[in-house]
């Protein structure tokens, strides 16, 4: 491996091939790192507004609450608290400003159940003020609008279709409206900012002439709880006519697009590290024409063919796990680094990101992944040039 050769062009190449397994396997173990952080990143900021589980009827938009099994719900070990939801799209106005969002109407336990107040970019989390309902916007709902939490003389009118009556001449008879001051804004991601406003579901029912109805229950369960058991559980609860999603189950298609962006990006960076390992052929065939003496040698010695290949299969695969073990340790620390000071930074700076620096997990699965890859590809490239030993070399005269 390391022994000078005849000549000193096989030592250069066989240098350049490790040093090209080992920058290709870094590459690998750092992106699939930053993947990790910014898939635990983006769980986070979902987790601050979806809750643990949701519960909505399979049939029909809404359901009678009190013929909800709540409180079986609730005795459930794990459980925590349940929260209504009655959602509607609904037309927001402010002065000359319209724009179609989600109002989201949640009882008071919402506020223990999610994280959105730790997200507000201005004002507090209040949706009651004595007798007075408060609305908390997406940040892309009160940048289309342009609202203000200052203006109090200027408020939010929301227009919903009426459920019932006639439209007549004018138009406006078609919707119910009621007007609502904002108190905070909040900034979770952008599918969120531009679509919900928050509101207290006394609002909303009365703006659509609700009484116990509701769109959906949440659930949040306590801190450590077995959220697999206790899905099966309310699911046996509430029957066939409800569907209880879990946190990935309500955003199915952006996590089955992380994963999927994921294993891409895999992919792109294997096929690179298979074109590095082409030094590792060239490598491999000029150490054997270097070596045919030694080969004959050997054979006269009375080493078989298998004994032979045997010996440049190892020095290949050296080759091949000295690189990938080498890129895994560089990765390893590149990403703790990373990972422990933020070396890196996203750019932008004045907050512009919800984070400052590429956020990352290091994830031993991907270390595992990534060697039984490399040594695999290691193998392929070496075997190729091994088997060409051929007869010749075993009966070179010396």
């Amino acid at each position: 491996m390391f022994a000078k050769k005849s000549h000193n062009i096989i030592n250069i190449i066989s240098g350049i091939s490790v040093f090209g397994v080992t920058v290709g396997t870094m590459a690998l173990i750092i992106v699939l790192s930053v993947f990790n952080g910014f898939e635990d990143l983006i769980v986070s900021l979902f987790n601050t507004f979806n809750p643990d589980f949701s519960i909505t009827a399979k049939k029909g938009k809404t359901f009678d609450y009190n013929a909800f099994p709540a409180d079986s719900i609730l005795t459930l070990p794990g459980v925590f608290t349940l929260c209504e939801v009655v959602e509607e799209s609904a037309l927001l106005k402010y002065k000359n400003q319209q724009y179609i969002a989600t109002i989201k109407g949640v009882g008071s336990e919402f506020e223990q159940m999610s994280g959105l107040d730790t997200m507000l970019l201005e004002g507090n989390f209040i949706l009651q003020s004595g007798n007075k309902p408060l609305m908390i916007l997406g940040a892309g709902v009160r940048y289309y609008l342009g609202a203000s939490l200052h203006d109090q003389l200027n408020p939010i009118t929301v227009y919903v279709p009426r459920r019932e009556g006639k439209v007549g001449v004018n138009l406006e008879n078609a919707f119910k409206t009621k007007n609502i001051f904002p108190s905070a804004i909040f900034s979770i991601q952008q599918d969120f900012d531009t679509k919900y406003a928050v509101v207290p579901i006394a609002f909303t029912r009365d703006l659509l002439d609700y009484t116990t109805e509701v769109t959906a229950v949440e659930v949040g369960l306590k801190p450590g709880a077995d959220a697999d058991k206790i899905q099966h559980q309310i699911r046996d609860i509430v029957g066939d006519d409800f569907a209880v999603k879990n946190r990935f189950e309500q955003q199915e298609l952006l996590y089955k697009v992380m994963k999927s962006e994921k294993w891409a990006i895999f992919l792109i960076l294997t096929f690179i590290l298979v074109i590095a390992t082409f030094n590792v052929i060239g490598s491999l065939t000029m150490l054997i024409l270097d070596k045919k003496k030694d080969i004959a040698i050997l054979h006269s010695m009375g080493a078989n063919n298998q004994m032979i290949r045997r010996i440049f299969i190892f020095e290949g695969l050296l080759i091949s796990v000295g690189g990938a073990l080498m890129g895994l340790i560089l990765g390893g620390l590149v990403s703790w680094l990373q990972q422990q000071y933020g070396l890196i930074s996203l750019g932008g700076g004045g907050g512009t990101f919800v984070v400052d620096a590429y956020p990352v997990r290091i994830q031993l699965l991907d270390f595992l992944l990534i060697f039984i890859t490399v040594v695999v590809i290691g193998f392929v490239s070496v075997w190729y040039p091994v088997r060409q030993i051929s007869s010749k070399y075993l009966k070179q005269k010396l």
